[in-house]
């Protein structure tokens, strides 16, 4: 299994089938979450869901950065609800047509937020796991409840008092430049911007 979502979407453009399994696996989720924000029934969900993955497997090759999948998909799964929406209307009234953009944002509804904040989550223990061994000491002990005091961390890890802070900011400088982090960062910053 994948731990890396950078490295499991390169091994599924590969063709790797177990790295599709586990693309599927670990993403289906969302996809029927927004489903299930729409109150879609299961027959609609099935369909789109089928029509994202088939749109994934047609654009993961020309995918520019593989961490920020999962908003991929979001807004993948959003656009087909609208095409199924617009279809569905056209159906019962052919005069009338939806605007997409009136449709809610999934990446700010519930089930869907709760995804992708596991996904940073995902990603942050990820990066978290790539830290030298005594800066994932250092940062376990500083976000420890209730909190360390610096001495007794100083003790511990036999670093002065003076050292911590900036050691701190360090470690959290090497998990902003992880890819997983720094591409979420950059994903969200240029969500600020458009707003």
């Amino acid at each position: 299994m994948h731990d890396d979502p950078t490295a499991l979407v390169i091994c599924a453009r590969n063709g790797d089938k177990q790295a599709w399994d586990e693309l599927a696996e670990r993403y289906a989720p969302l996809i029927w979450s927004i489903c299930c924000r729409y109150r879609l029934g299961r027959a609609d969900a099935d369909d789109i869901g089928q029509s994202v993955w088939l749109r994934l497997v047609d654009q993961l090759a020309s995918l520019r950065d593989p961490a920020a999948l999962p908003g991929w998909l979001a807004t993948t799964t959003k656009r087909e609800y609208g095409r199924v929406l617009r279809a569905a209307q056209k159906q019962e009234d052919p005069g009338h047509s939806v605007d997409t953009a009136d449709i809610p944002d999934p990446v700010t509804g519930g089930a869907e937020s709760e995804l992708l904040r596991a996904e940073r989550h995902a990603a942050l223990r990820e990066a978290f796991t790539h830290l030298p061994p005594a800066s994932r000491q250092l940062i376990a002990l500083l976000i420890q409840d209730p909190p360390v005091p610096y001495a007794e961390i100083s003790a511990r890890l036999g670093i002065p008092v003076g050292h911590i802070g900036p050691s701190r900011g360090r470690c959290l400088d090497k998990l902003r430049r992880y890819p997983a982090i720094a591409a979420l960062i950059n994903a969200e910053a240029g969500t600020r911007e458009r707003t």
